[in-house]
């Protein structure tokens, strides 16, 4: 492992599959060095995790798990500049990219766990959270590998312990069988309620929701996206 591979906490999560696909540009590579270490999150498996110390101007914490490319996530620090937002994300390339967005739009309010959410979601403070996001997460389509799928029973209780009464937690994925499976484990989670009353609650998005070119991509090839809003009761 190179040292722009290796998190800046030294933590290494369980990640299945490659942590790496094109190698970095110059800049990346640099902002890996520099920046990186500057906006990286406490090591949770030092212990808790306390984002009052990492935010202490803010009361509003915001988690995205697996940001991608990090579009999604910077826009919403940008159009929320007094909330704080944590980004939990175990690839090399889309840690790179955000950590461009972030040097270019001066985002001061963003800081970025590389490795598995996991861990993290654990050593957060119960009510910590406004909203959590978990958008277009890996499918993992076989049978024999839906345990490593993000939305589970285990996920839906942190989920309830995190998000505060009134937060939301959203997810989104243009894979019809993981938002089947997203809404199945949903129907087992009392503290969540769907929101959706119509079908178009479900297959617009949001209004505070960028136009991405994972989902532009997506729509090209005819899988529109579901956006799934719960709220936590």
């Amino acid at each position: 492992m190179t040292a722009a591979e290796k998190p800046a906490s030294g933590y290494i999560a369980k990640v299945y599959g490659r942590r790496q696909d094109k190698p970095l540009k110059p800049r990346q590579e640099r902002l890996m060095q520099d920046l990186l270490p500057r906006v990286a999150m406490p090591d949770p498996e030092a212990g808790a995790v306390d984002p009052g110390k990492i935010f202490p101007q803010s009361e509003e914490i915001e988690l995205e798990i697996g940001f991608g490319g990090g579009e999604h996530l910077a826009f919403q620090a940008a159009l929320k500049p007094a909330r704080g937002f944590i980004g939990a994300e175990p690839f090399v390339n889309g840690v790179a990219k955000l950590l461009v967005r972030i040097e270019e739009e001066k985002l001061e309010n963003v800081r970025i766990h590389f490795g598995d959410a996991r861990p993290l979601m654990e050593a957060l403070p119960d009510a910590s959270l406004v909203r959590l996001y978990v958008l277009h997460p890996d499918p993992w389509p076989k049978k024999r590998h839906f345990k490593r799928r993000m939305i589970s029973p285990w996920f839906f209780a942190e989920a309830a312990r995190l998000v505060k009464k009134g937060g939301e937690l959203r997810v989104a994925s243009d894979v019809p069988d993981y938002v089947r499976w997203a809404l199945m484990h949903a129907q087992n989670a009392p503290a969540f309620e769907w929101t959706a009353m119509r079908a178009a609650d479900w297959r617009e998005p949001p209004e505070d929701w960028p136009k991405t070119r994972y989902e532009a991509k997506g729509r090209a090839h005819g899988r529109p996206p579901a956006y799934l809003r719960f709220l936590r009761k």
